[in-house]
């Protein structure tokens, strides 16, 4: 059947960051609806971010796009060049290669939700704000290679 039952896939927070990068993303729950559902072309979530919780560190992709969109509650889509509320219906683009280091954050006293889908599995992913790189083939690293 094609419809997904979201309650049978796993939910998780679990995060490959270095732990002094992880903190932020604690209270982002999610679950991989990709697999679940036999698609390997490309990935997408269900995210659920508790309040004051990070989606990521504000990040960009070489070779990924990236849709989202706002399925419930409001939270803030934090990028180069503003901070741009979200609520639901709202959709956002980020463009493979554009440089543009994004994440959401949730500033609400509510859990929201939304979904995101992209490229599958680990490409070449930029942290504008820290010292960490995700090559793909070699996960995290530091900006200079050096692993942690």
């Amino acid at each position: 059947m094609p419809k997904l039952d979201l309650e049978a896939i796993p939910q998780t927070n679990k995060t490959g960051y270095p732990l002094q990068y992880a903190g932020e993303v604690q209270k982002c729950m999610y679950r991989r609806l990709a697999p679940a559902g036999g698609i390997s072309d490309f990935g997408a979530s269900h995210v659920v971010l508790k309040p004051g919780a990070w989606s990521s560190q504000r990040h960009w992709h070489e070779g990924e796009d990236e849709f989202l969109v706002m399925v419930a509650g409001e939270a803030v889509l934090i990028d180069d060049s503003d901070r741009t509320p979200l609520i639901p219906g709202d959709c956002a683009v980020f463009p493979k290669g554009d440089g543009n280091g994004h994440h959401v954050v949730n500033e609400s006293a509510h859990d929201c939700v939304f979904v995101v889908v992209g490229g599958p599995g680990d490409r070449d992913c930029h942290y504008p704000d820290i010292d960490l790189h995700l090559s793909a083939g070699q996960g995290f690293r530091r900006k200079d290679g050096s692993s942690f």
